[in-house]
């Protein structure tokens, strides 16, 4: 039996860990070839081996690299179907205690870098008439949370990237979605966990501020790319899903 996504040639950024390495393992059990740009070559290559997959090193902040990874890709499958922009990081601080250099990292991973790998993957896309973008954006995407700047302000901004570039090229068959994860258990939220003296105590603290009392899982998250990738969404575009448990629907005092 076919995959919901066979024979597609995806690329993955930051498909090393987290949310892109449970991407990654999901698009090639649905048929796709899949490829992992991804930063750090040492967990890159192990996600590509494991899927049958093919790796290329990727610093979603040098142009070179992103031109490169469309490169491979065009080369190696002739195509580009889908790209998922997962690369970024977490760059919380108060606005006024914030190094401007913070600022840049920011904007230049979570939100310009996506554009400049959406860029480099329109041509073969507009040449054949279809293709799919999901961007990760996030919870912040649509929800302020004190004491998180400047991130907030690039997942907004990947929003309305993502609603723009929806829009533009939907008369191509090209369409562009975002999922907005909200608190995940990925290696990220591992690691914060662990800064506290109970890191058990500081998860469950997480786990009941959302309704289902548990956070996400990576893999929850990659379901939904898998169907806003595949033709089983041929009519969604310019959207974003929020997958965060219910939690930004909650009231608040």
């Amino acid at each position: 039996m076919a995959g919901r996504l066979q024979d597609k040639i995806a690329i993955v950024t930051g498909a090393g860990q987290g949310i892109g390495a449970a991407i990654a393992r999901s698009f090639a059990d649905e048929g796709a070839q899949v490829i992992v740009a991804e930063i750090n070559e040492v967990t890159g290559k192990a996600v590509a081996e494991e899927i049958g997959g093919s790796f290329v090193p990727c610093d979603v902040t040098r142009q070179q690299d992103v031109d490169a990874a469309a490169s491979h890709a065009l080369d190696r499958y002739g195509r580009i179907d889908i790209l998922v922009n997962n690369a970024g990081a977490n760059v919380f601080h108060l606005p006024h205690e914030m190094p401007r250099s913070e600022w840049a990292r920011c904007m230049a991973l979570d939100l310009e870098a996506c554009w400049a790998m959406t860029e480099a993957v329109l041509p073969a896309m507009r040449r054949q008439a279809s293709g799919a973008v999901v961007n990760i954006a996030s919870a912040h995407g649509f929800k302020i949370i004190p004491h998180c700047f400047p991130y907030p302000v690039a997942k907004h901004g990947l929003i309305g990237l993502t609603r723009a570039l929806g829009i533009e090229y939907a008369a191509e068959g090209i369409r562009v979605n975002a999922i907005a994860p909200g608190y995940i258990d990925t290696e990220i939220a591992q690691t914060y966990w662990a800064g506290f003296d109970d890191p058990a105590a500081e998860r469950r603290k997480a786990e009941e501020l959302h309704p289902p009392r548990r956070i996400g899982s990576p893999d929850e998250v990659a379901m939904t790319a898998v169907f806003l990738a595949s033709d089983e969404a041929p009519f969604i575009n310019a959207e974003a899903i929020v997958i965060d448990g219910g939690r930004s629907v909650l009231f608040h005092d």
